[in-house]
């Protein structure tokens, strides 16, 4: 295809000018509220007769040859992926049955009272609710593509394809932690769509996507990537993970889940969210790349979940702060803050103020860029870690475990009043015997003649929240006492022990 971005450009202007000027597309003129023209009928009733300056009103001079052709070629590019990607697209039809209690006598009441107050005992009722998305064939044996919170919790899923033709769909596995999810149809020979290159894509390219937006099955919109590397903490409440791209290809509700694809035809990301004050498209739209896709769709394939890489490393940004406070001698890559010990990171030799510049080959510029790698390479896997120590370049290999929220809480774990504590987790709960307990700090020590021993606290209780905030680590426990000591004010404390709940202040 011949086409140029210098003759889309001419072609586009063209018919531009073409229609303000020829008055072929707009039928009255639109005026600005402080143009003179616009407050004075006479001079509008003159601009209306006057012969246009290319030409009359009707006869309007053709577009430019060149430039036309260069317009039909891009049309006739977002009219080939169309075709291309539709076997492809399919609608999502999911069904959740909610038990709810209807109004009656109080609970608990004894048998034959219920007419004393003249209600009959409540009875549960079932109630259906019916949710629509998207999503994308990715292969030709039935697994399909699509976003977790189209079909979290759903009971049934009712799948259409193209033709009309219907199917049930079943969750093969789901990935909370990137908003993605796997399900499968007992169908074979279906249009799997092939994987882009989702690093290779640059602001400015175009892309095509397809959804069923507010129920619309098969609706295709066109736009370009708008920007790369988005980070918005909207998935799990900001602990997910995220890399989006950002496109002002109109996406709307019932697009999630649905491809996003550039000219090849070649899947780059999965429409997942907007951002709009109205509920609908305002221009910005977020699609999680296939590069991040990818490896979360082979690992529940293979394993019915995911499997992510762990390095056993807390991350900090490169810039002036850390450059002047710690003396790095580079500009640009990810800082290691710290290492936890018989992890693979110290295994390896990596100590805090390393910066890592690249792995395996790949440049590190954010934390939210390495933390996403490293998680997207299988437990086992071993990585080239290019660093840069107090200005000596060297090259580390490291062999990942396996990232699971026992280590994980290992980063959250820590000593504040002389008490050893570790985040809850299912694993620290069943030990100390909590249940559905999912949130807090489990004390596993106390020193002697410390502020946790003078108040009473005891192996095995439960620090809920601090100063009204629920916590999730040492450190942030440790924070809210730092702040409430300058301040010079109490701090109220929540613990759990056992079945009881109970408030301490804590005095610094």
């Amino acid at each position: 295809m011949p086409t140029t971005w210098k003759q889309i450009s001419g072609a586009l202007g063209a018919m531009i000018l073409g229609s303000l000027v020829t008055g072929v597309v707009l039928t009255s003129p639109v005026f600005l509220r402080n143009d003179p023209v616009a407050q004075d009928p006479l001079a509008q009733d003159a601009l209306l007769q006057a012969p246009a300056a290319t030409g009359s009103y009707g006869n309007p001079r053709p577009l430019d040859g060149q430039n036309l052709a260069a317009a039909k070629d891009l049309s006739t590019a977002f009219r080939n992926v169309a075709n291309l990607m539709r076997p492809s697209v399919v609608s999502i039809n999911t069904t959740q049955t909610q038990t709810i209690r209807g109004r009656g006598a109080p609970r608990g009441l004894p048998p034959g009272l219920e007419d004393l107050f003249g209600v009959p005992r409540s009875i549960p009722q079932q109630r259906e609710s019916t949710g629509m998305g998207s999503g994308v064939i990715v292969r030709t044996d039935g697994y399909i593509l699509t976003n977790n919170h189209v079909v979290a919790e759903a009971d049934v899923l009712e799948v259409e394809f193209s033709d009309g033709t219907k199917a049930t769909g079943e969750i093969i596995g789901t990935d909370p932690q990137t908003d993605l999810a796997v399900i499968k149809v007992d169908r074979e020979d279906l249009n799997a769509v092939p994987l882009g290159n989702s690093d290779a894509i640059q602001v400015g390219d175009w892309v095509v996507a397809i959804g069923s937006p507010f129920g619309l099955d098969q609706t295709v919109t066109a736009g370009i990537i708008s920007g790369k590397n988005r980070v918005r903490g909207i998935i799990g409440d900001g602990a997910g993970f995220e890399d989006f791209l950002q496109t002002d290809a109109a996406i709307n509700p019932g697009n999630s889940g649905g491809p996003l694809v550039n000219l090849n035809g070649e899947l780059v990301g999965i429409n997942t969210a907007i951002m709009s004050r109205s509920g609908s498209s305002a221009g910005i739209g977020f699609a999680i790349p296939v590069s991040l896709a990818a490896p979360v769709l082979k690992s529940i394939i293979e394993n019915g979940a995911v499997r992510r890489g762990f390095l056993g490393a807390s991350l900090a940004p490169v810039n002036q702060e850390t450059i002047e406070g710690f003396g790095l001698k580079v500009r640009q890559g990810v800082m290691i803050e710290s290492v936890l010990d018989r992890m693979p990171a110290s295994a390896a030799g990596i100590e805090p103020g390393d910066v890592v510049i690249a792995i395996d080959g790949r440049p590190m510029k954010t934390q939210s860029q390495m933390r996403n790698y490293v998680a997207s390479r299988p437990p086992g896997a071993t990585m080239l870690l290019d660093i840069n120590r107090k200005g000596v370049a060297s090259q580390i290999r490291v062999d990942l475990k396996e990232r699971t929220a026992e280590v994980m809480a290992q980063f959250g774990s820590g000593e504040v009043m002389g008490a050893e504590m570790v985040p809850v987790t299912p694993a620290t709960a069943q030990k100390y015997g909590y249940q559905n307990l999912d949130s807090g700090l489990i004390i596993t020590g106390i020193k002697d003649d410390s502020i946790a021993a003078r108040d009473g606290l005891k192996v095995g209780d439960v620090i809920e929240s601090a100063g009204g905030l629920t916590l999730s680590s040492a450190r942030q426990l440790e924070g809210i006492l730092e702040l409430s000591k300058r301040e010079r004010q109490p701090v109220q404390v929540s613990i759990r022990r056992g079945n009881r709940r109970m408030l301490m202040v804590v005095r610094n």
